[in-house]
C-alpha cells in the first residue's frame, strides 16, 4: 500500500539535510502530481540550504582568519538606533563560539521581526557571552550621536564574561578600548559575528520602544521605533515632545 501524500511530505519534512537528496531519490517512481510537487518543492528547499551554507562560509571567514593567528574569543559588536528621533542608541556585543554557523543570520535590516526574533533566541542560546550597551536620549544630546554610539559599545564589550580577546566591529574603530579591533565595512552582512550582534540588538531596542509606546502612546513607537516616519512627526507637532525625544534631532519640528 503507497504512502498517502500527506505521510510523503512528513517524511521529507522530518529528514535531515545530509539525507534528503537520498530520500527523494526514493519517491521519484511516484508519479502522483501531488507527489512530483513536492519533490520540486524540498530539491528547492534543498538547494536553498547549498546556497545559505555557501553564504555561511564567506560571512566566516574573518572569525577564520582570527583564530588561525590564535584569538579565540572574537566579540561581533554593532549598534541600533543612531538614526531615530527618539529612544537610546542600543548596542551589543556577541561572543560566538569557534566554528559556530547560524542558518540564516545577516544584517539585521534584511530579516522580518519574527525572523529577527527567532535567531536572537537561538543566538544567545548559542553564544559563549553577549552584553548590551545603551547610551539615553540625554548622553546623545550631550555629546552627539557618534560618541553616544562609541560610549555603548565600551558598555557592550566591558559587559562581557569572559572578556573578548578581539573586537570586530561594523564600520567604526572605537576609541578607548585596549582590545585587538577591526572595523568591516557592512560588517554586519560580511561577519557573522557582527551580524549576530546587529540582530540581538534590534530585538533589544525594538522591545524597550514597545514599551516607551505604553508610557507615551501618541507618537506610534510600537510602529515607527522612534524613526522620523510621517505620522511621528505630526504627533511631534502636535504634542510636542516627550522624554525620550532626542532635542538636537527634533529641533527643526519645534
Amino acid at each position: 500500500m503507497s504512502l498517502t501524500i500527506t505521510e510523503i511530505k512528513n517524511i521529507l519534512s522530518t529528514t535531515d539535510y545530509d539525507e534528503l537528496p537520498e530520500v527523494l531519490d526514493g519517491f521519484r517512481a511516484d508519479e502522483r502530481s501531488g507527489v512530483i510537487k513536492l519533490i520540486k518543492q524540498f530539491e528547492n528547499k534543498y538547494s536553498a540550504h547549498l546556497a545559505e551554507l555557501k553564504r555561511l562560509e564567506e560571512i566566516t571567514m574573518f572569525e577564520k582568519d582570527l583564530y588561525s593567528k590564535g584569538y579565540k574569543l572574537i566579540a561581533g559588536i554593532d549598534e541600533v538606533g543612531r538614526g531615530p528621533l527618539a529612544g537610546p542608541v542600543v548596542t551589543a556585543a556577541v561572543i560566538l563560539p569557534v566554528g559556530c554557523k547560524i542558518e540564516g543570520v545577516n544584517d539585521s535590516k534584511k530579516l522580518t521581526a519574527h525572523k529577527r526574533e527567532e535567531l536572537s533566541s537561538i543566538i544567545k542560546e548559542k553564544a559563549v557571552a553577549y552584553a548590551f550597551g545603551m547610551a539615553s536620549p540625554i548622553e546623545i544630546d550631550d555629546i552627539n550621536i557618534l560618541q553616544a554610539t562609541y560610549r555603548a559599545m565600551r558598555k557592550a564589550i566591558s559587559a562581557l564574561n569572559p572578556n573578548a580577546d578581539f573586537v570586530l566591529a561594523d564600520a567604526v574603530t572605537i576609541p578607548e578600548i585596549t582590545v585587538p579591533q577591526r572595523g568591516i565595512i557592512k560588517g554586519d552582512a560580511k561577519s557573522i559575528s557582527i551580524g549576530a550582534a546587529s540582530i540581538i540588538a534590534k530585538v533589544e531596542r525594538d522591545a524597550m520602544m514597545d514599551e516607551y509606546a505604553k508610557i507615551y502612546p501618541e507618537y506610534g513607537f510600537e510602529k515607527n521605533k522612534g524613526y522620523g516616519s510621517a505620522e511621528h512627526i505630526a504627533a511631534i507637532k502636535e504634542y510636542g515632545p516627550c522624554p525620550i525625544h532626542r532635542k538636537t534631532f527634533i529641533k527643526n519640528f519645534i
